[in-house]
């Protein structure tokens, strides 16, 4: 049965709706910035640019780098935005637009997430590298889809009690990266960490301004947190939707986060620009070699 123009949305040119791509504007390698600005600090280090468009604050740009073939491609902020990007992608690749039927041979993309965070340890500090090995969901995103080949029900288990989880929030979820993925990017300068994904950049990630928190303990309960060594190293808005979306269609995901801020140590980068810029070309070289 071919899907419905309600539930597959296509724009008179043929492109999907919100990404405004077609399948022959995809590399099967993908980054994803949040800032649509960070889009041409990374294309800009390519070797030929193929293609760019921008519809909203999706921006995507399509080139070689070293051989390789990329697009990079703004996201925006939060796990909604991401819900629609890898959806939007996934049918790009995965599904014949004229019959609305999904192929029978499925293609994996190779998914990076080049973004900036929080510490939530004193020993990792600003102006490094975190690696998440884990995306832990706090914004119940993933609730809507059958998620129970992706759960790890022990550590969940575990964090829920640590923190006292409360039963009117969604229930956590915690999802692996790509190993293959995460062994090209790891090197000295990385640090490895669960990466805790928020619905919002306020309350939910504990910042008070005129509002109260529901629990006003949280972060250090998240801070304290370790199972069987792992511990949760930063806080954003974006990795457990990119891990969990992309186990569940089949493609490779990991999150590569320049610290500009800490947390628990109340300090902030002098210079984020500068370390977003070594993260860029740290991942390109990781990436093509």
């Amino acid at each position: 049965m071919s899907i419905k123009n309600s539930e597959l949305i296509l724009n008179p040119d043929g492109s999907v709706y919100h990404l405004n791509l077609r399948p022959e504007h995809i590399a099967t390698n993908i980054i994803f910035v949040g800032d649509q600005d960070r889009v041409d600090k990374i294309s800009k280090h390519f070797d030929t640019i193929e293609f760019t468009t921008q519809k909203r604050e999706f921006k995507t740009t399509t080139g070689t780098y070293k051989n390789t073939q990329f697009s990079v491609i703004s996201t925006g902020i939060g796990p909604d935005n991401i819900d629609i990007v890898l959806n939007e992608l996934d049918a790009l690749v995965n599904i014949d637009l004229e019959t609305r039927q999904p192929k029978e041979k499925l293609t994996s993309l190779n998914i990076l997430r080049i973004g900036t965070s929080g510490s939530l340890q004193t020993d990792i500090p600003v102006d490094s590298f975190v690696i998440s090995s884990h995306g832990l969901d706090l914004n119940g995103l993933l609730h809507s889809y059958q998620i129970k080949e992706i759960e790890n029900p022990e550590i969940e288990s575990a964090f829920v009690k640590h923190t006292n989880w409360s039963t009117k929030k969604a229930y956590p979820i915690i999802i692996e990266n790509n190993k293959i993925l995460a062994d090209k990017l790891k090197s000295e300068k990385t640090f490895l960490g669960i990466t805790a994904t928020a619905g919002g950049f306020y309350g939910p990630q504990g910042r008070i301004l005129r509002l109260a928190l529901q629990d006003n303990n949280l972060n250090h309960k998240i801070d304290t947190f370790n199972f069987k060594g792992n511990r949760v190293s930063n806080l954003e808005m974006e990795t457990s939707a990119i891990y969990g979306l992309s186990k569940l269609l089949g493609h490779k995901a990991c999150s590569l986060n320049a610290i500009i801020a800490n947390r628990a140590n109340g300090t902030f980068s002098k210079n984020p620009g500068k370390v977003v810029a070594d993260l860029i070309e740290y991942a390109l070289e990781k990436l093509t070699v």
